[in-house]
């Protein structure tokens, strides 16, 4: 038995040591060349295309819950869409879809990892398709937790195809979404499928590789001015800036900060959710000069650029990603600003080619680009006509756009809901035809410069 174990020991090593004496050894300097069929590489994974596999169903039970839509209203992130509907499914003729059994990583307040490309290709597939159909999971147009979005499924068909794809499972396959409920829904099989297969090929959220969209570096120091000259260059960053808050509404806070060299001053939209709470929310109050750090993102929805994704940890005050109260009891500038410079001036200014600054061109913007999210103050405008938003459904419900008229230039000025001291809404016919003075933030609205107006108090009738 020893005999038979020793001899068994050094097969091995001869084995493991490439001997020549009885182990049939290649001469030195040539590579052992298993064939084909015994080669110990794994074959690569195919991919099953789960997104084209399904069919769109147009006579199953969800048949009158299957709308095709004409046109999209806004994308927000890769799992809500907003889109333009019949009165018929919707009061207001918007229905903001949330997508059926996905959840895609956050691209709009917080921003996570993988979260712009998930954004993007829901924006790709649905901007270049040739129809979209939504579809319920059953009978009944449902809504989500919130109330306010309908759960559905997001089919569409690409240019040159006759058949639809499923989006949701679209995401699931291509690695850019978690799960959420997807096993409980007409697609379950085919969703959790999806799920395994990204999982098992990494892709992207499944995956050990960096975001390429995602920043991942230390804050990167900037002025209002530069930021807002410069805004595309930093998308998807993280920035630190100082400003005085002005005005706070909607999950946002206006911020602005004078610059010497312009002799005017820059803005922008700061957005924070639902991400504070205490201390933070006590420093983001108007009046206050904030040190901030945050995400610099495109707000599709809104048309606009902000920053979004700031923190405030109470346990850690000092950390530097905290946003920071630098000093308070601060005033708006509200800028007193003629028609004319508001509508056709123009500024210009020394702006980077690229994120080095080694090379730099003098660009001319609209003095209202340059200004969007300022203060600023106008003077004897005519209010022409209101428009009042009457949707239902809307927290807009009752907020008024005036169109002014002043030394021959339109100005549109929009108010938030606004109410007197005795809490009556205010309506239109306590501005129009008269002859105002207003106080409000430079704000833009179908590619329209207005300024927009928070209360009561920032109009003065005059005549």
């Amino acid at each position: 038995m020893m005999k038979k174990r020793i001899f068994a020991l050094l097969a091995a090593l001869c084995i493991a040591l490439g001997c020549l004496a009885g182990c049939g050894g290649n001469p030195a300097g040539n590579e052992t060349t298993l064939p084909a069929e015994e080669s110990t590489t794994a074959p690569a994974q195919e991919f099953v295309d789960y997104a084209g596999s399904v069919e769109l169903d147009m006579e199953s039970e969800t048949a009158k819950c299957q709308l095709t839509v004409a046109e999209i209203k806004g994308f927000v992130d890769g799992d809500t869409t907003h889109f333009y509907v019949p009165t018929s499914v919707s009061e207001n003729g918007l229905l903001k879809a949330r997508y059926l059994a996905v959840n895609t990583p956050e691209s709009t307040g917080k921003i996570e990892e993988w979260g712009k490309k998930a954004s993007s290709f829901t924006k790709e597939k649905l901007s270049t398709a040739v129809e979209i159909v939504l579809e319920s999971d059953d009978a009944n147009w449902n809504l989500d937790s919130t109330g306010g979005r309908h759960l559905v499924w997001v089919w569409y068909r690409p240019e040159g195809s006759t058949s639809y794809r499923n989006l949701n499972i679209e995401l699931l396959q291509n690695g850019l979404s978690i799960a959420s409920n997807s096993a409980e829904n007409r697609y379950g099989e085919t969703c959790m499928a999806a799920i395994a297969q990204a999982k098992a090929q990494k892709l992207h959220m499944h995956s050990n590789e960096t975001d390429p969209d995602f920043y991942y570096g230390e804050a990167l120091p900037v002025t209002l001015k530069h930021l807002r000259t410069n805004i595309e260059l930093y998308e998807n960053m993280k920035v630190a800036f100082e400003g005085v808050i002005t005005r706070e509404s909607g999950q946002t806070v206006y911020v602005e900060e004078y610059d010497p060299e312009t002799d005017m001053y820059y803005g922008m939209n700061v957005y924070y959710g639902y991400n504070l709470t205490g201390t933070g929310l006590e420093i983001l109050e108007p009046g206050n000069r904030v040190a901030f750090v945050g995400s610099v993102q495109y707000y599709a929805t809104g048309d606009s650029w902000q920053v979004s994704d700031i923190k405030y940890v109470d346990m850690r005050p000092n950390d530097p990603n905290n946003i920071q109260l630098v000093s308070s009891g601060h005033e708006p500038a509200h800028t007193l600003t003629t028609p004319e410079l508001f509508t056709d001036g123009t500024v210009e200014v020394e702006v980077m080619t690229d994120l080095s600054g080694e090379e730099t061109t003098m660009e001319t913007f609209p003095y209202a680009k340059l200004a969007l999210g300022t203060s600023i103050a106008m003077e004897n405008m005519k209010v022409d006509s209101v428009y009042t938003t009457s949707n239902e459904d809307s927290a807009s419900k009752g907020a008024m756009t005036l169109t002014c008229y002043t030394k021959g230039y339109k100005i549109s000025v929009r108010t938030t809901v606004m109410r007197d001291a005795d809490g009556n809404l205010i309506t239109a016919d306590a501005y129009e035809g008269k002859i105002i003075n207003v106080k409000g933030v430079v704000d833009v609205f179908s590619g329209t410069y207005q300024i927009k107006v928070f209360s009561p108090e920032d109009i003065t009738i005059i005549g």
